[in-house]
């Protein structure tokens, strides 16, 4: 089985290169060759992909982890999910901080206990006891020029032929406290089974109404459609509610499906070769 690998950092309605995007395609291919060593040794999907999200978690140049941007009363709070196709197995976190990498503690939620979302500072609480790595209010990034592009996620097939699906995310600038977006939400802006992994990212609410990652793999396992019409069916959904953004995909055969419904998605893929390509512009090949 082919191993494959795709990582996003955030849909938005760019014509052009923004600062710092060099170092944004940089980051990506960081991402996605931490996740590949993994798939190239043999580890599970799943692993690929929290490898390869914490890595833009770190960077603060999207809008996850480090860089996440603030709500309305100026906190910041972060948002996370993992899926394994496998099992259909979610670990997922909300309204967390304090916390490096979410994405980790998506994982633990999935591996240690039996629920599938925890939030809040209950959420912190186990993040600490199970030794997750804390981090002090001044490491997440004062907003001093340009917003974070937006959020990140990965999906993988391993060499098993297991997907999975990661996504994080910071939220929508200003929001309520106390919001939740897609991104933590199974079936929604993350989603892995056995036919499909998919990680979205947009306006997080016409994501949630229109159940957008669970309707993209049912069009490919119940409608039959092939991978990236589902994802453009889907995605023309979302924008039928008045939402947009875009997605990543991998299927059961390791096909790598990159999908921008807005002007650009921060994107790249990885595969057997062990190339890595990225590319922003929704018209741009990745390279």
């Amino acid at each position: 089985m082919p191993i494959a690998l795709a990582v996003h950092g955030g849909a938005g309605r760019q014509t052009a290169d923004l600062p710092r995007d060099h170092e944004r395609r940089d980051l990506l291919r960081q991402a996605l060759r931490a996740g590949h060593q993994l798939l190239a040794r043999g580890a599970p999907a799943l692993d690929a992909c929290v490898a390869a999200v914490a890595v833009l978690e770190d960077c603060g140049l999207f809008d996850a982890g480090r860089g996440s941007v603030r709500d309305a009363a100026g906190v910041v709070t972060c948002d996370a999910a993992v899926m394994d196709g496998a099992t259909r197995a979610v670990g997922a976190c909300a309204c967390v901080r304090g916390v490096r990498h979410p994405v980790e503690l998506a994982r633990q939620v999935l591996v240690r206990t039996r629920h599938a979302l925890l939030v809040g500072p209950p959420a912190e609480a186990h993040a600490l006891a199970w030794g997750l790595e804390e981090v002090a209010d001044g490491w997440y990034l004062e907003p001093t020029g340009p917003a974070p592009v937006g959020t990140v996620g990965a999906v993988a097939c391993d060499a098993a032929g297991r997907l999975a699906a990661a996504t994080s995310t910071g939220g929508t600038s200003g929001k309520l406290p106390g919001r939740v977006g897609d991104s933590p939400l199974a079936g929604a802006g993350t989603w892995a089974d056995g036919c499909l992994a998919v990680s979205a990212t947009g306006v997080g609410e016409a994501f949630i109404r229109t159940a957008f990652a669970r309707r993209t793999a049912d069009l490919v396992e119940l409608a039959g459609l092939d991978p990236a019409t589902a994802c453009r069916r889907a995605l023309g959904e979302v924008a039928a509610v008045g939402g947009w953004g875009g997605c990543i995909a991998v299927d059961a055969a390791g096909g790598i499906h990159l999908v921008a419904g807005s002007e650009s998605l921060h994107r790249g893929a990885i595969g057997i070769d062990g190339v890595a390509r990225v590319a922003v512009a929704a018209g741009e090949d990745p390279a």
